[in-house]
């Protein structure tokens, strides 16, 4: 039995891992004020609460997993950067390891999601899939061969930092035109309120009284309704993505990709017509080499999954 711990800037969930199911979910609040080594005492008792609500005691515990925002060496189970916390070169998998006296791994969280959504969840029956997490940014994870693929001292699988417009608009990462500025839910959210702008007879202000007040959902909503603008915003916004979606699938070639992120709850409404814009633009279609699209199952729990079927992996 493994525990998975999903660590986060203002929470940190925990779980144990006994064959597919998930027992003892437990939470407690994070935070940038604490120092590292608060956070990792945190995390442990984290762990051992979590083992005494699955009716477990820790030497029933073979090791931890976490999945930890930032970049990460996973060889070392060190956080290299984690600009929210101002995190640098922590080794939070040697801090938690002597607080628990249990050997503890670390990865990047959205390679944790990945592994979880390829191991339980919506790529289960695939050997090679990606999942892209559509959220205030772009997260991604990579699974080859069954494994985990992080890239030289796991800096890799940035997917929302290439770009896909030269020149386009300036990237909190310094760059331009990359993937996240055009299709992530922020930027979705950014389009849905220029078009509100534009056009005062819009649905979507039936959905969101103010500009400022429209969200991820907003557009799906007065689509429902066979809005104009919102059918406008939508095609812009799945060209974006689509875009990313194809030359992902161009140069790793899953069987699957994954959307994971709130609009993944939009189910077909958001996957027929990325489906209709990605597969005319592969290199090889999708009737020789066959492509799914998918959203993701796990929800909220694709990081305990993983971050335990990493720790697994590397015992």
């Amino acid at each position: 039995m493994i525990i998975g711990i999903d660590l986060g800037g203002m929470s940190a969930k925990a779980a144990l891992l006994a064959g597919e199911k998930l027992e003892g979910k437990s939470r407690v609040e994070t935070s940038a004020a604490n120092t590292a080594e608060q956070t990792a005492l945190a995390l442990a008792h984290l762990a051992m609460e979590t083992a005494e609500k699955a009716g477990k005691s820790m030497e029933d515990v073979q090791a931890i997993g976490i999945g930890s925002p930032g970049v990460v060496d996973s060889a070392n189970g060190n956080i290299v950067l984690w600009s929210n916390f101002h995190w640098k070169d922590v080794p939070l998998g040697a801090l938690v390891e002597k607080y628990t006296g249990k050997k503890t791994f670390v990865t990047n969280d959205a390679n944790a999601a990945a592994l979880g959504e390829a191991r339980f969840g919506a790529a289960k029956q695939f050997s090679d899939s990606i999942l892209i997490t559509l959220g205030t940014g772009i997260g991604g994870g990579i699974i080859i061969g069954g494994k985990l693929f992080e890239g030289y001292r796991s800096a890799g699988t940035e997917v929302g930092h290439m770009v896909i417009r030269q020149d386009g608009e300036l990237c909190t990462c310094g760059r331009k035109g990359c993937f996240e500025r055009y299709a992530s839910a922020g930027a979705l959210i950014r389009l849905t309120q220029a078009e509100m702008a534009n056009d005062r007879s819009s649905a979507m202000w039936k959905y969101a009284p103010a500009v400022e007040k429209a969200d991820g959902r907003t557009v799906f909503l007065a689509l429902k309704e066979g809005d104009v603008a919102a059918k406008k915003v939508l095609d812009t916004y799945i060209a974006a993505l689509g875009e990313g979606v194809a030359n992902l699938v161009n140069v790793f070639r899953p069987q699957a990709v994954i959307f994971g992120g709130g609009i993944s709850a939009e189910g077909e409404t958001l996957l027929a017509p990325l489906r209709a814009y990605v597969y005319p633009r592969l290199y090889v279609s999708e009737k020789i080499v066959p492509l799914e699209l998918r959203c993701a199952s796990l929800g909220n729990d694709a990081g305990l999954y993983g971050a335990a079927a990493f720790a697994f992996d590397r015992l």
